[in-house]
C-alpha cells in the first residue's frame, strides 16, 4: 500500500477542490446555462459586492492544506471529542421550534410538522476522497440511521463540508424529500441519480400553504471538482413559517455585511442560524468565512430574537482552538451586553426548545 504522505501526494490536486478556490484555473464543466445578472457573468457565478475566494486553502498554498491533511497543519486541536448522540422526536407540531446541531453545519430543524434538515453531512472527512483530508473530530451529534423522516434538505453550497452525497442518497432512498438549493446544484446532484429544485437568489419555492424556501444572497464561492469552480451558486435560506421565520446564513464571508439584514424582507425572523468559524486559516483573516463578531452583527441585522452558531469544532479548517468560535462568541456577546442565552452554541445531539417571538 502507498505510504500515506505518498498518496496524499498523489491525490491532493483533487483534495484541494474541496477547499481552495483555484480561480485561476478555466473550469470545464458546466452546471448551468442563463442569462447574465449581478452574480452571474454567463459562465460563473461571483460575488456582487467584491473579494472573490480570497480565503481557503488558495491563499494558505498546497504545502499548508498537506500539513493539515496529514493532521500536523493547525494547533491544539484533539484526535477526537467525546460525543453521545441522541435520537431526535419524530415529529415537532406548530408553532413550538426545536433546533439540534449534528456537527459543523448539519443541523436539524423541526416546526410546524416539518423535518428541515441542513447541509447534511455525516462523512468521516472534508474530502472527495475518505482516506485523506480533514478528518472529523466531532462525531455526528445524531446517527444517520437514528434522523426522523426528513421533508426538506437546504444545501448551501457544494463544499464537501456541506455536501455528502453518500449521506444524501440514504437519506433520498428512505425518506425522498424535497431538496433545495442555489442554481446548477441540481446538475451536479443529477449526476449522483438525486433530484434537486434550483432556484436564483429571491426566488422561492412553496413546501405547502403559507411555508416557502426563499434563496438569500451569500458571501462565498463554490468548486465539487478541480475544474467546477463558481459554476453552481451558494446561498442563506429563508424558510418562511407562521410564528416567525428560520433563516440560515449558508457559509458566508462578510463581504458587505448587508446580506443578513436582506432576510429581514420576508417577514420576522424568529431564529437565525448562523456560521461562527473558522476564521483564521493562516494569519489573516479569511475572507470567505465570518467571525464570531461578523456573525453578533448579522444577528443584530436579522432582528431575530435568537441565533445558533455553527461552522465550528468539527473539521479542523481553521488555526483558531477547537473551542475558540463559542468563546469568542460568548466574549463578544459581554461585551456588547447582549443575553449569551440568545446567541448559542451546542454540542453535537443537544437540541433546544426556541422560545416563540414576543407578541408585536
Amino acid at each position: 500500500m502507498m505510504p500515506s504522505r505518498q498518496l496524499l501526494l498523489a491525490l491532493l490536486p483533487l483534495v484541494v477542490a474541496s477547499c481552495s478556490h483555484g480561480g485561476k484555473t478555466p473550469a470545464s464543466r458546466i452546471y448551468y446555462s442563463g442569462p447574465a445578472s449581478d452574480h452571474f457573468d454567463g459562465q460563473k457565478f461571483f460575488n456582487p459586492d467584491g473579494e472573490q475566494g480570497s480565503g481557503g486553502a488558495q491563499r494558505d498554498g498546497a504545502k499548508r492544506f498537506l500539513a493539515i491533511g496529514l493532521g500536523g497543519g493547525h494547533k491544539g486541536w484533539p484526535k477526537s471529542v467525546p460525543v453521545t448522540p441522541s435520537v431526535p422526536v419524530p415529529r415537532v407540531e406548530g408553532e413550538a421550534l426545536r433546533v439540534t446541531w449534528i456537527g459543523h453545519a448539519t443541523t436539524l430543524v423541526q416546526t410546524q410538522g416539518l423535518n428541515i434538515l441542513l447541509d447534511p453531512v455525516w462523512a468521516h472527512r472534508d474530502s472527495p476522497v475518505q482516506i485523506v483530508g480533514p478528518k472529523r473530530v466531532r462525531a455526528p451529534g445524531v446517527r444517520l440511521e437514528d434522523l426522523p423522516r426528513i421533508d426538506l434538505i437546504l444545501i448551501s453550497h457544494n463544499h464537501y463540508d456541506h455536501l455528502d452525497i453518500g449521506a444524501l442518497k440514504a437519506i433520498v432512498a428512505r425518506d425522498h424529500p424535497r431538496i433545495v438549493a442555489g442554481l446548477g446544484n441540481d446538475t451536479l446532484l443529477r449526476e449522483h441519480r438525486i433530484e434537486a429544485t434550483a432556484r436564483d437568489w429571491g426566488e422561492r419555492v412553496e413546501v405547502r400553504p403559507g411555508i416557502d424556501v426563499v434563496l438569500n444572497r451569500a458571501h462565498h464561492w463554490s468548486a465539487h471538482w478541480t475544474d467546477d469552480h463558481d459554476r453552481a451558486l451558494w446561498a442563506g435560506f429563508t424558510v418562511t413559517l407562521p410564528g416567525g421565520n428560520l433563516y440560515y446564513a449558508g457559509d458566508t464571508g462578510a463581504g458587505d455585511m448587508r446580506w443578513a439584514a436582506e432576510a429581514r424582507r420576508y417577514g420576522p425572523v424568529r431564529l437565525a442560524i448562523l456560521p461562527i468559524g473558522p476564521y483564521h486559516v493562516t494569519s489573516p483573516p479569511t475572507g470567505n468565512h465570518i467571525d464570531p463578531e461578523h456573525a453578533v452583527t448579522a444577528f443584530r441585522q436579522t432582528g431575530a430574537p435568537y441565533a445558533l452558531g455553527v461552522h465550528w469544532g468539527t473539521f479542523e479548517l481553521g488555526e483558531e482552538p477547537i473551542d475558540g468560535p463559542p468563546a469568542r462568541l460568548r466574549e463578544t456577546l459581554m461585551k456588547q451586553r447582549l443575553d449569551p442565552g440568545r446567541f448559542r452554541t451546542l454540542e453535537a445531539g443537544q437540541s433546544w426548545d426556541v422560545p416563540r417571538l414576543a407578541p408585536s
